[in-house]
């Protein structure tokens, strides 16, 4: 099935929200896959996503009294913004736990996700081996003894994130699967009453989101994607870290343009402010495993009832029904298990899984998340209500596959980058990364704050 063009990509996702279909001709999306070598719509993919959040952050803009503009997004830009290539002092850190990677296992592969020394451990008691001593050999002969749905369900009961390798008709065969081609990519449901909030006032000249205050309760690529393309958009985005929980080097790039603030909702004292910040705030994006911020009193029916009209956003690995409802996953795992690295080594004609060239599943999930929050305020703009966005990377692996293969996609080169690249100062060293591709013709995307380390910022608007 050859891709359907950006723009109905775009389309589609833009009547999800209910979006008036007039602003759609003030879009450009220019260039066409493949960009990437790939035999997936990567391009496609990536430019719709942005494309979207963008446009309907212009969209809210016009609700809220200025004229429209246009929105341009390069397709190989927008490809390149989804690889998250950056570099701090001129290194490119390390992303990849010593012992994650696919395995050969009795019956085929599984990936082990440990980039987080709890998740590393916890395979590794699972193999029998002790952390301080085990390597990548050990861990290798230990799974060759493992059918790799028993070691994959194995982990699952321990809260641990391992997948086996599937093909897509092996995935399609599941329970999960079907759950998950049951739902739409996303859902934008109204989850209480309330009249349309009074937003502040918006000049000409201010880029599309500024007044509007984000709460970022997120922490591994999608969702501070998502809120990265807010405060792009110019909203004012307060990141907000757990201080005992581990984050990635990628908070770095992920930071940029947002404030930095700590927060241990295990301590009364620091609820407390949370819930003074959700006072004033007018959307709050999590990516917590399924009910985990719910079960500390933050759950988007509270936050509903405190703030009427909060614009409420979460991020999920497997969706929210099926058996798979509640696992915690990465993008990479769920690659592998959906059947994308398989197909896509089979396109290769390597005879090995291949994954794809960027963490598409949660760079197009991030900017999905942006284009939820910005399409539910415009709604709790005209209706009222508050509103809960949902989405997950799953959901968005089935829209990705939905999209079509793009055929001698695998034969293209791996693009230089440095183009797109912009040099930021930053709390973590000098930082060489990816400026934004959504172009707004009247007030530039952007980061006005300088990417810095949990705690920098006060939590205090």
């Amino acid at each position: 099935m050859p891709a359907p063009s950006s723009f109905d990509t775009l389309s589609r996702i833009w009547r999800i929200a209910g979006l008036p279909d007039d602003a759609l001709s003030f879009i450009d999306l220019p260039g066409r896959d493949p960009v990437f070598p790939s035999s997936f719509a990567v391009g496609t993919a990536a430019q719709a996503s942005i494309g979207a959040a963008a446009l309907a952050a212009c969209e809210l803009a016009h609700a809220r009294g200025v004229e429209r503009q246009r929105v341009s997004v390069d397709m190989m830009h927008a490809a390149v913004e989804c690889t998250g290539a950056f570099t701090v002092d001129g290194k490119e850190p390390e992303t990849w736990g010593r012992f994650s990677g696919l395995y050969r296992c009795a019956d085929g592969h599984v990936r082990i996700h440990a980039n987080f020394e709890h998740h590393q451990d916890g395979a590794l008691r699972l193999l029998g081996l002790e952390a301080r001593t085990a390597t990548r050999e050990d861990v290798e002969r230990a799974l060759m003894s493992w059918r790799g749905c028993d070691f994959e369900n194995a982990a699952a009961q321990r809260g641990l994130v391992v997948t086996m390798l599937r093909a897509f008709e092996e995935w399609d065969a599941t329970e999960q699967a079907r759950a998950v081609a049951a739902q739409p990519l996303m859902t934008i449901t109204r989850i209480g009453d309330a009249g349309p909030l009074a937003l502040p006032s918006l000049s000409h000249d201010a880029r599309p989101l500024d007044g509007l205050k984000v709460l970022d309760f997120t922490r591994i690529l999608a969702g501070p994607a998502g809120g990265r393309a807010l405060a792009a958009f110019g909203a004012d985005v307060m990141l907000v870290n757990a201080p005992h929980l581990p984050n990635i080097p990628a908070i770095a790039d992920m930071s940029r343009g947002k404030r930095s603030a700590l927060l241990d909702l295990r301590a009364d004292d620091d609820r407390q402010t949370l819930w003074r910040l959700i006072d004033e705030a007018h959307v709050f994006a999590q990516g917590y495993r399924p009910g985990g911020i719910a079960s500390l009193g933050f759950g988007p029916e509270a936050l509903a009832e405190r703030r009427p009209g909060i614009v409420y956003t979460s991020l999920t690995a497997y969706g929210t029904q099926g058996p798979w409802a509640d696992r915690r996953g990465f993008d990479s795992l769920i690659q592998t298990a959906m059947g994308f690295n398989a197909a896509e080594g089979q396109a290769a004609g390597e005879g090995k899984p291949r994954p794809l060239p960027m963490q598409m599943l949660d760079m197009a999930s991030g900017f999905l998340m942006a284009f939820g929050a910005a399409a539910a305020l415009w709604k709790q703009q005209r209706e009222g209500g508050s509103w809960h966005v949902e989405v997950s990377l799953a959901q968005t692996g089935q829209w990705l596959r939905g999209l079509g293969r793009i055929d001698d996609g695998l034969k293209v080169a791996k693009p230089d980058v440095t183009p797109y690249l912009e040099r930021y100062r930053s709390g973590f060293g000098e930082l060489m990364a990816v400026r934004p591709s959504a172009g707004l013709a009247r007030t530039p995307a952007g980061y006005a704050r300088e990417s810095t380390p949990p705690g920098t910022s006060v939590p205090k608007w």
